[in-house]
């Protein structure tokens, strides 16, 4: 199994496969593509606004659709439409460099037309915000599990360039709640609002603003506090058992891509070793950190290493991993796992050729890993895994 190789180049693939698992449609991304061919050769930053313009006409138009569906109260049909527009939208702000014209706007599109659509779909999804320093707030949506009595929980957080949105079109909140778990989707510092509305910056201390989620679920009546878990996808790798080792009160983890030493990760894309996954990447990466040159951000990314940390994680911990990442080489997951000395339950899961998913974060196939990580969250934290 391979990622969906329509561009000459692995950046703009990665957006379309990611825009694909996402609940994209063949035909519509094939239509947004097809005028783009010849854009792509000149390489992952070209063209960039080009991407912008095609995909942002698809969106529209799917948005227009959904009006119509709306006017005639066909409120399913419209949140399908608008579903798939926020992720068109998403794909193309997610491709342009930080200050791009029309960057901030398709934000906000994708953003309404996210809510709104799930709302119509009647999908269950809960925006929710708490305080965050000097007047910033952090956002999230939540996705309850049904059952009787206090659920479990988990706190999943994003990669260096996604969004609670694209959190929640990778399925798992959904997986999770089948199997009778709820789950928050976090724009953590560097993502999401925090970054675009707030201005707040990345940090290695991912603790800080994990625990402020800990503390708001451990007021929600239908949330279990001894229960409560984190996940995370890509350079969520990172954040998530950073978080676990220094919240005692995380019950588990789980990591989507052994991000285990992303500052190391830094020197060898210098060198053009391995993928980038966005582009115009050293300008975003800047942008996310807060860093006014490539001095300041690589000093700020030099505390993205979990050697010497993971030993203080004493709950259990699953580490997946894709056979083929392009972009975050194999070893980490093994360092990562080898590292869990003091966790009663560690796991490694290598998604390879055989069943698929290994790709970064299973962009060739999302299906696999999303369904490992759900039932290994089930069976640790007391969900179900089959029907009762």
């Amino acid at each position: 199994m391979a990622l969906f190789q329509y561009f000459p180049n692995y950046v703009w693939n990665l957006s379309i496969a990611v825009a694909m698992e996402s609940g994209g449609r063949i035909g519509e991304i094939v239509d947004m593509c097809q005028p783009l061919l010849e854009k792509a050769q000149a390489g992952e930053d070209a063209g960039t606004a080009d991407f912008l313009r095609e995909w942002l006409k698809m969106a529209d138009k799917l948005s227009e659709l959904a009006s119509e569906d709306e006017a005639r109260g066909r409120l399913f049909s419209a949140g399908e439409k608008l579903k798939r527009a926020a992720v068109y939208y998403t794909t193309a702000e997610r491709m342009q460099g930080h200050g791009h014209a029309g960057r901030d706007e398709t934000y906000a599109k994708a953003v309404d037309a996210f809510r709104r659509g799930t709302a119509f779909s009647n999908d269950g999804v809960e925006a929710v915000e708490i305080p965050y320093g000097d007047g910033a707030k952090l956002s999230a949506y939540y996705v309850r599990a049904s059952g009787e009595g206090p659920r479990p929980v988990v706190v999943y957080c994003n990669g260096l360039d996604s969004t609670k949105e694209l959190l929640w079109f990778s399925g798992l909140p959904e997986a999770l709640k089948r199997r009778g778990i709820s789950t928050l989707c976090v724009d953590q510092p560097g993502t999401g609002e925090a970054l675009r509305t707030y201005s707040l910056p990345a940090t290695y201390r991912s603790e800080l603003w994990a625990s402020p989620w800990v503390d708001w679920l451990e007021t929600q009546a239908d949330a279990d506090s001894r229960r409560i878990a984190m996940a995370g996808i890509s350079l969520g790798g990172y954040y998530t058992p950073r978080a676990v080792a220094y919240e005692p009160r995380f019950a588990a983890g789980a990591v989507w891509g052994a991000n285990h030493n992303w500052a190391e990760v830094q020197q060898r894309r210098l060198k053009r070793e391995g993928e980038n996954p966005v582009p115009h990447y050293w300008n975003h990466v800047m942008w996310v950190f807060g860093a006014k040159d490539m001095d300041e951000f690589l000093a700020k990314a030099e505390g993205m290493n979990l050697n010497g940390h993971m030993d203080r994680i004493k709950v259990p911990f699953l580490v997946t991993h894709g056979e083929l990442d392009r972009q975050i080489a194999l070893d980490y997951a093994h360092q990562a796992y080898n590292q869990l000395v003091n966790s009663p339950a560690r796991e490694l899961k290598i998604f390879t050729p055989r069943e698929g998913g290994v790709e970064h974060v299973g962009a060739d196939n999302m299906s696999f890993g999303r369904d490992y990580i759900a039932d290994w969250l089930a069976e640790t934290l007391g969900g179900q895994t089959a029907a009762r």
